[in-house]
């Protein structure tokens, strides 16, 4: 009868496992569109301009009822490239909706023989996007490539540009350009992280990692200016450049990528935490040394940035997050099929990370992720590799959208005050 006990407490273990790992809320074959009409599909069908198996989903946000998803046009024949769900509805696969419209995710057809790319007739299109972010302030921002067709003929349609939305009312706030004399032949912008309250909406500002030149774009929404920023810590670490992913092995050179703002100080200030996608490394420096040109762009700022820790080996991390609610930076782990954790009141060192979920069929490369004001972690997980390197089998599930409260996630593991 002693065994009983024993028995019954392991299987209570085994329950709070079970209901702390992620749950699937959404999942796609393929993605499916919300065309205007049976018709207006089939013609994008026949003229190319929709491919069904080139729209890979990479970024997500969520904000209120809407669960944005990007969709970078890495291919020719992406339908629209910044979509969203809405969170209410019963169907597992839903079909994507344009955002704001299908009109805004149309790549112009004037051709335009400018190297720096075509000016919009409407600047509320967006050509292509990686990731974006939704700030305190109920707006979306949007960071946009202007590439189309990247590993075809990598056409640049407009400059790279930062589009910002009121996701009140659906309309463009601003479209900034971003300077071409701050990027370089290598650079490739593929996240945009926005520092800001609500009662300082005009004050906010956005940090745009350059993965592929080792640089960070800081942009001021007051002064609707921009500037770059170098330093050592942008770079990636050639022992950490393999990557093995759902059966694929490839090697990549990507800097700076994931970013995560932590919690206002009682001095205002905001710790900003980085890594390099191919490094196990993390940094951070404070909000106000990026937000300060002229001493960030000196040399006297370099000791300014400093080393934080390392996650340890296959610790390659595509997306980080800070929790306000119980000061943990969630981050994916992708040559683990994994999500983890740390909480930041603790050293950063290898017993102090959390594994939350692993799973090498529904987290096979966690691409993105996002925390939401209610707690809520949203994981979007897409087979990137395969769909680079080889070809997705289109009769298997490929695209998946995760969810977990962050107490239930952490419980238990080193994360848990």
């Amino acid at each position: 009868m002693k065994l009983l006990p024993f028995l019954l407490g392991l299987l209570a273990v085994v329950v709070v496992a079970v209901q702390a790992k992620l749950e699937e809320k959404f999942h796609w074959k393929q993605l499916m569109f919300d065309w205007p009409s049976e018709k207006a599909e089939k013609d994008a069908i026949a003229s190319g301009d929709y491919v069904v198996e080139n729209n890979l989903p990479l970024g997500v946000e969520k904000w209120n009822n809407k669960l944005f998803i990007t969709v970078p046009r890495w291919k020719s024949g992406v339908a629209a490239t910044l979509n969203y769900v809405e969170l209410d509805t019963k169907e597992k696969t839903p079909k994507l909706r344009p955002y704001p419209s299908w009109e805004n995710n149309k790549i112009p057809s004037d051709k335009c023989e400018d190297e720096k790319g075509c000016p919009l007739k409407d600047n509320s299109t967006i050509i292509s996007t990686f990731r974006i972010n939704a700030d305190k302030c109920d707006r979306l921002w949007v960071l946009d490539t202007g590439l189309a067709d990247i590993l075809g003929e990598g056409k640049q349609v407009t400059p790279n540009a930062i589009a910002i939305f009121d996701l009140k009312t659906d309309k463009l706030v601003r479209r900034f350009t971003i300077p071409k004399t701050q990027l370089k032949e290598d650079s490739f912008l593929a996240n945009i992280i926005v520092d800001s309250e609500r009662s300082e909406c005009s004050d906010a500002y956005a940090y745009i990692p350059d993965l592929g030149a080792y640089g960070v774009i800081v942009y001021s929404f007051r002064d609707n200016h921009s500037y770059r920023v170098k330093h050592n810590f942008f770079h990636f670490d050639p022992l950490f450049g393999d990557f093995n992913v759902g059966g694929v092995n490839f090697q990549w050179t990507d800097g700076v990528f994931g970013m995560a703002i932590g919690p206002r100080k009682a001095d205002h200030t905001k710790d900003v935490y980085f890594h390099a996608l191919a490094s196990t490394k993390e940094f951070m420096v404070s909000n106000k040394v990026l937000q300060n040109e002229t001493h960030v762009t000196s040399p006297a700022a370099y000791f300014d940035f400093k080393y934080v820790g390392d996650r340890g080996m296959n610790g390659q991390s595509t997306a980080e997050v800070y929790d306000l609610q119980t000061d943990v930076i969630f981050y994916t782990q992708v040559n683990k099929d994994a999500i983890a954790c740390w909480n930041t009141k603790k050293p950063y060192q290898a017993d102090n990370q959390g594994l939350i979920d692993s799973d090498s069929h529904t987290l096979v490369f966690p691409n993105d992720m996002k925390i939401d004001p209610e707690g809520n972690l949203w994981v979007l997980s897409d087979k990137m590799p395969t769909y680079l390197y080889q070809k997705l089998d289109p009769a298997a599930v490929n695209y998946r959208i995760l969810t977990g409260n962050n107490r239930d996630l952490i419980k238990g593991t080193p994360c848990d005050k």
